[in-house]
């Protein structure tokens, strides 16, 4: 009789560490049990799931989406969300506070772990949201069980916008919680939309997006914060660097578990460029804005010369009512945690990037950055997430495979030549060939600290 709790993967090319090996993979209850060169495991009494040869990897950890619970379920919702990334290959997500009500306080922040608890698919942490004057309620946080402090210098909701230098230096000085920002000049990005305000009123084109969330903005708060975690030896993490001028303040001179200063790119900001809005209008609307063709070849640059340590999505689902309104009432962001594995495979078969370091960037370095415990790798005792991947399977994003709550993607209609086919989260098997089971494995992720 087969033990539903014993799982051998058997025959995959193992992507771990720098490597591609063939071998198979045995899973018991949560845990990888072994890692074995093809054949040596034997199948007694296991589950066994031919990989046929099809690429293993750790599943994705996505260090910032905004799954939208509480308060804006009518774009997304945990449970909805969470179905949509692990059918993407994402086993763990790391959440934003900007929710409603905003995650401040400990309770608040408590509340969206229980929550999870009982709805996600997925692995998940929340994290804090500090403010000009909540400090108290930040140094209540604890380290272990949650993945950092998010502080918003540019584009916030409620009353997120840290803009006070004070307080940013009081916060930076007396938390030892990894500091993650969104960094954009609110001053400047004010001056320059209402330049485009006086010209167009609500009607501004779209694409002067990038001129509005322009490149000085980005630049002129990320040295503000760099300088800042410098001056006081924070723990600090750029959220989704869209901009060539940003890129010289980041080093990759030192190994990753050693850097205090890190930093992150998006997919849409590796995907697209500004001649995009043209097509795609307020769909590829985000904060900070998708910005030249230049600027996207230097963020590959970085990416793979390793001055960018971390790939994610910024996951942020509108409702196709919100994203078709005028300018300045389109809210800003997208979904894209169902897609953002097989776009960067896309660039892999482009010859872009190698499946070695797309496993680095999006499974291997989130763990070590926010120091998860035991995920993130293939590896005897860690926990068993895991994503089955045929290179050579080819589909095409529509309405009817989209698993978001709003409905849409900014890939639509794009055809990818990868496919995930099968996903396993704390070793249970959660999608498979098109279907997310029924039943919500995730688990809180801990930290090292």
């Amino acid at each position: 009789m087969q033990n539903p709790n014993s799982i051998l993967i058997r025959n995959a090319k193992i992507i771990n560490e720098g490597a591609i090996v063939e071998g198979d993979v045995l899973i018991e209850n949560e845990y990888i049990r072994r890692v074995e060169k093809k054949g040596i495991i034997p199948d007694n009494n296991c589950t066994v799931i031919e990989a046929n040869g099809n690429y293993l990897l750790p599943g994705v950890i996505d260090d910032q989406v905004h799954f939208r619970e509480p308060g804006l379920t009518h774009k997304g919702d945990i449970a909805s969300e969470s179905k949509a990334a692990v059918a993407g290959g994402v086993t763990s997500f790391i959440e934003q506070p900007n929710t409603l009500p905003n995650a401040i306080t400990q309770e608040i922040l408590e509340a969206k772990y229980q929550r999870a608890a009982q709805t996600s698919f997925a692995n998940y942490s929340f994290m804090m949201g500090g403010t000009n004057d909540n400090l108290e309620e930040i140094l209540k946080t604890n380290p272990k069980n949650v993945a950092g402090l998010k502080l918003f210098l540019g584009s916030s909701t409620g009353d997120m916008l840290v803009d006070s230098s004070e307080a940013l230096e009081k916060i930076f000085k007396n938390t030892d919680l990894l500091i993650a920002v969104h960094s954009e000049d609110e001053n400047t990005v004010k001056t320059n939309f209402e330049k485009f305000k006086t010209i167009y009123g609500d009607a501004i084109p779209v694409k002067f997006h990038p001129e509005i969330r322009s490149e000085e903005a980005c630049y002129k708060s990320t040295v503000k914060v760099i300088d800042l975690a410098k001056k006081t030896g924070a723990r600090l993490h750029v959220f989704h660097i869209s901009t060539a001028k940003e890129l010289d303040l980041f080093t990759n001179t030192i190994p990753l578990k050693d850097k205090k200063i890190t930093a992150e790119v998006c997919i849409h900001h590796l995907w697209f460029s500004d001649k995009d809005y043209e097509t795609k209008g307020n769909f590829i609307k985000w904060n900070p804005a998708i910005k030249t063709a230049n600027d996207r070849i230097a963020l590959w640059e970085a990416l793979l010369d390793d001055r960018i340590d971390v790939v994610a999505t910024d996951h942020a689902p509108h409702t196709l009512a919100e994203k078709k309104q005028v300018y300045t009432k389109a809210p800003s962001g997208g979904p894209l945690v169902q897609h953002a594995l097989v776009a960067m495979v896309e660039k892999h078969l482009e010859g872009k990037i190698s499946l070695e370091k797309i496993v680095e960037k999006m499974c291997h370095n989130p763990a070590v950055l926010f120091k998860i415990q035991n995920r993130g790798f293939i590896k005897e005792g860690y926990y068993a997430d895991l994503v089955l991947l045929n290179p050579t399977s080819s589909w095409t994003v529509s309405s009817e495979n989209i698993l978001y709550k709003c409905g849409w993607s900014p890939f639509e209609k794009i055809e990818f030549h990868s496919k995930i086919t099968h996903t396993f989260v704390n070793g249970k098997l959660v999608y498979e060939n098109n279907t997310v089971h029924p039943i919500p494995f995730g688990k809180r992720l801990l930290f090292d600290r």
